[in-house]
């Protein structure tokens, strides 16, 4: 590493990304490439010789930006957002520069002890229970994603209730979710040897506004038990992916516990929204949970990736996910003095991920992150009521955070072409390359989402979005 080398191509790459945020809105939102376009205009094989940086970052202007969708571009309202910042970036550039590998605390006591005091400022942000701070039994840990903490807490309430029943027992353990839980869970499920016929994938619908019915969990967990069966985890949702339905975790998670079954809540997206004192009501039961998991790098300015996952019982993780070979052996782990995150997670080596957080927290401080989410809830607000303005269109379930869910409305009852026609009015306005939102279906309607929560994102930008919306379905609907 020569550290003036480093300095003048640092300089050079910062400029060229400031450059590409202060252009990001000339670009198409969504990549207008064609698959395989890459291959036509790379090399077969890797240069011989060194190349300079001009010419490498002449190839991403000309060659990797177009194959790019703008999750940074403010009329980007697809999916849900990552969210990248100014601390985020400078984070995971002392990151980069610093090159831990802290799998253990001895590898790098400063990355297991931060990452420790963070989690805990996080849970305190979020009023979580004492249980899931670090100087209990419970604490934090930084994970890759949400599916990976899924996949971690569903080994962890495997192994524990194996070790009660036997190891015979797999075949006869059962998870619970709604349909709208993420797909992640059905993974975990596939990783973690549970027969995907004891997956229990619960019917939720608009009159719960498609959360969970405890009703619906209690009759299925009593079905299985009458089977002989084993109902071992359970998978709460605050904020689902297709319309961000909250389940009733008090509810949820007293059956959970009275059938002594596993309890993880996932908030990925919504639970950024939570530091705000009037959503923490969202995650109201979460004392009920096991394990409680949010993504920083969805809507907490965190740059990807930054899955922030607790648990009530740090030694369930370990039971399930420790590995000591002696060559990682040391005085302060044998010693049981130290956390080694290397045992709470899939993977041995990790980055320095609580950096980027630490500088998070420590650059915006908390009442602007508040700030920041009640801005994109108010414009979701002000969008939905724009929607429900149009006789064109309505609302399709009630908007509680940033994300409004909506359609085209059926003419003569005819819900096929109905679907078909939302279906081509998503096609039209991302393929304008001005705006791209995603969809879902909702009791088999095809339903179009708008999720605000890019950086970048103003008000002129939603009313912009919804302006294409309504030109593009008014030619639509002139056919």
């Amino acid at each position: 590493m020569n550290s003036e080398q480093l300095r003048e191509y640092g300089y050079r790459v910062v400029d060229f990304i400031a450059d590409y945020y202060k252009t990001i809105e000339t670009f198409p939102v969504l990549s207008q490439v064609q698959p395989g376009y890459l291959h036509n205009l790379l090399p077969e094989s890797a240069p011989d010789q060194p190349e300079t940086l001009e010419q490498v970052l002449d190839d991403v202007k000309e060659k990797i930006l177009p194959g790019i969708t703008h999750w940074q571009s403010p009329s980007f309202f697809a999916y849900f957002p990552i969210n990248g910042s100014v601390a985020g970036f400078l984070g995971e550039m002392l990151s980069a520069g610093l090159n831990t590998m802290s799998f253990s605390w001895v590898a790098s006591p400063a990355a297991t002890e931060l990452e420790i005091i963070v989690l805990d400022w996080l849970a305190k942000l979020l009023n979580l229970p004492e249980q899931f701070l670090s100087k209990g039994n419970g604490g934090g840990v930084i994970q890759g994603s949400a599916c990976e903490a899924i996949l971690v807490v569903m080994i962890a309430a495997r192994d524990k209730v194996l070790r009660s029943v036997g190891k015979k027992a797999l075949e006869k353990l059962v998870v619970y979710s709604s349909d709208q839980t993420h797909s992640s869970l059905q993974k975990a499920c596939q990783i973690a040897g549970i027969h995907l016929e004891n997956c229990r994938v619960l019917k939720t619908d608009s009159s719960t506004n498609y959360s969970l019915r405890p009703e619906s969990l209690q009759e299925a967990v009593s079905q299985d038990l009458e089977a002989g069966l084993i109902p071992f985890f359970l998978c709460g949702t605050v904020g689902t992916t297709s319309s961000t339905a909250v389940d009733p975790l008090a509810a949820l998670g007293k059956i959970a516990k009275s059938n002594e079954m596993w309890f993880h809540v996932d908030a990925a997206y919504a639970g950024s929204a939570c530091i705000c004192p009037e959503y923490r009501q969202y995650i109201d039961g979460v004392e009920t949970a096991d394990s409680f998991d949010m993504n920083a790098h969805k809507w907490f300015l965190t740059n990807f990736e930054c899955s922030l996952l607790w648990v009530k019982d740090q030694s369930a993780l370990t039971e399930a996910l420790s590995t000591n070979p002696e060559y990682l052996k040391n005085k302060a782990s044998q010693a049981n003095l130290v956390v080694d995150y290397k045992d709470w997670q899939i993977p041995l080596g990790r980055r320095f991920r609580s950096l980027k957080l630490w500088m998070v927290l420590r650059l915006y401080g908390a009442e602007t992150l508040k700030s920041y989410i009640r801005n994109h809830i108010k414009l979701a607000k002000d969008l939905e009521q724009l929607v429900s303005q149009d006789p064109n269109f309505e609302v399709v379930t009630p908007r509680i955070f940033s994300l409004v869910c909506f359609r085209l409305v059926p003419v003569d009852n005819d819900e096929k072409k109905c679907n078909n026609r939302n279906c081509n009015l998503l096609e039209a306005v991302n393929s304008s390359g001005k705006l791209f939102i995603s969809h879902t279906t909702l009791s088999g309607k095809f339903v179009l989402r708008f999720a605000i929560g890019a950086p970048l994102t103003e008000e002129k930008h939603v009313k912009e979005a919804w302006k294409i919306i309504q030109q593009e379905a008014s030619y639509l609907l002139s056919k």
